[in-house]
């Protein structure tokens, strides 16, 4: 029985973090095609042709990493139940933020908005990573790519508002 539970709760951790990428596509996707090609962009910024697939995969990827670790940390709760509360809390922060960026970059078609959004967030995913850290070094590590990916973004987010 539960093994049964830790494997459905790990699609509910799935169906959760997959539902926050699912609403950040959405936001995303009009202004891809319309808005953010008009834009400058620095040297370092992924063709089209490259960014899309790349894009994607990532995406995928990395939330189902994301997934993976809250779960884990999720699992560790008859061990500290206070503790796991507190990073989940913080988990569910840093994914509000995750969406949040989508909305402000390009909902908004806003760079300085999304600069700051996507600087709340990567500090949020900080934070998760320091308080998974305690709990589950997997959950913790499984944050790695993540973290790499929206500083390149964060940094991308930047020049782009510089730019523009």
């Amino acid at each position: 029985m539960e093994k049964m539970q830790n494997k459905l709760s790990l699609l509910v951790f799935v169906g959760v973090v997959g539902a926050v990428e699912f609403i950040g596509s959405f936001l995303t996707i009009q202004a891809v095609m319309n808005w953010y090609p008009e834009l400058i962009k620095p040297s370092f910024n992924p063709p089209n042709w490259l960014f899309a697939p790349v894009w994607s995969i990532l995406y995928i990827l990395i939330a189902l990493l994301i997934a993976l670790s809250g779960w884990l940390v999720w699992a560790k709760r008859e061990e500290n139940k206070g503790a796991v509360d507190a990073a989940l809390t913080i988990y569910t922060i840093q994914l509000f933020l995750n969406v949040a960026w989508s909305y402000l970059f390009f909902w908004l078609n806003s760079p300085v908005m999304g600069l700051i959004g996507i600087i709340a967030l990567w500090a949020a995913i900080v934070w998760n990573m320091a308080s998974f850290y305690r709990i589950s070094k997997k959950a913790f590590y499984l944050f790695v790519p993540y973290v790499i990916w929206v500083s390149f973004a964060a940094i991308l987010n930047f020049a782009i508002w510089q730019l523009n």
